[in-house]
């Protein structure tokens, strides 16, 4: 005598018919991970996994002073990026209302001194943060083969940081902004054969005014952000091209020995010589 079937529950229903759904189909193209096609598929289709590196070696997970400093200055920039859309809707870029939209935003709106302060100090350990970025890559030989083109990109990076610091400071339009740019945008007519024409961009006039504070916002939050999120891009697809982050070299076979050697001993490792 065959048995009845085994009726399903309301939630099953509902979940089969979502799975089978023409919207889930095209939401997810692939099943569950379980099988190297489906992990496959997975890596191909997600493109935060696709960018990052299939294989990444031992030596350069090692955690150092400087480890993940390339990717504490990206989520650096997320926080600036969330924190300054935060920001816009409260700031006008006109010389006699913009100090005053920076008070009223300190001292009126809801956590809006807190939004400040957390973009300004992530404005300035983003510029650290990148520094020793770079040490470390020099450091470490990441220049090199075939590691060139990326290395551009990450100087490019560099600048773009620089110049979004640059740009910021004089957003607030306090006395400290303004002279520091006015003393900072006065070095450019000294730029050998592109200076008179740089510093027309920067100021767009005979002084730093109105003009200068719309170049300056456009380029802050428009210009320098999307320049900053393309290189970004490249810079991780590099990454994963050239075989992963580079760590520091290994040591020589003979000198590896050595050492494991020595540490078995109970013996303290000698310095390279």
């Amino acid at each position: 005598m065959s048995s009845l079937p085994e009726k399903k529950s309301l939630l099953d229903i509902i979940t089969q018919k979502i799975v089978t759904s023409q919207l889930w189909r095209s939401i997810f193209r692939h099943g569950y991970p379980d099988t190297p096609l489906n992990q496959s598929l997975v890596m191909m289709g997600n493109v935060f996994l696709h960018l990052h590196p299939v294989k990444v070696s031992r030596q350069a997970m090692k955690i150092t002073y400087t480890w993940c400093m390339g990717g504490i200055s990206f989520f650096l920039f997320l926080v600036l990026t969330l924190t300054g859309v935060f920001l816009m809707f409260y700031y006008v870029p006109e010389t006699h209302t913009a100090y005053q939209n920076i008070n009223q935003l300190s001292s009126a709106v809801s956590f809006g001194h807190l939004v400040r302060n957390m973009h300004r100090w992530a404005a300035h350990l983003m510029v650290v943060s990148v520094t020793l970025h770079m040490i470390r890559v020099f450091y470490h030989g990441a220049y090199k083969p075939p590691r060139e083109f990326n290395w551009v990109v990450g100087v490019g990076l560099f600048f773009c940081t620089l110049f979004l610091s640059f740009t910021g400071y004089l957003l607030p339009w306090d006395q400290i902004a303004l002279w520091a740019i006015t003393v900072g945008t006065n070095l450019a007519p000294y730029t050998p054969i592109l200076g008179q024409p740089v510093y027309q961009v920067l100021v767009g006039g005979p002084a730093v005014g109105q003009a200068t504070l719309i170049r300056f916002y456009v380029g802050h939050v428009i210009l320098l952000p999307l320049a900053t999120a393309i290189l970004l891009a490249v810079h991780f697809w590099r990454i994963r091209k050239d075989g992963g982050a580079a760590g520091p070299p290994p040591p020589p076979r003979r000198e590896l020995e050595a050492r494991l050697a020595e540490a078995e001993q109970g013996l303290a490792p000698t310095a390279a010589r």
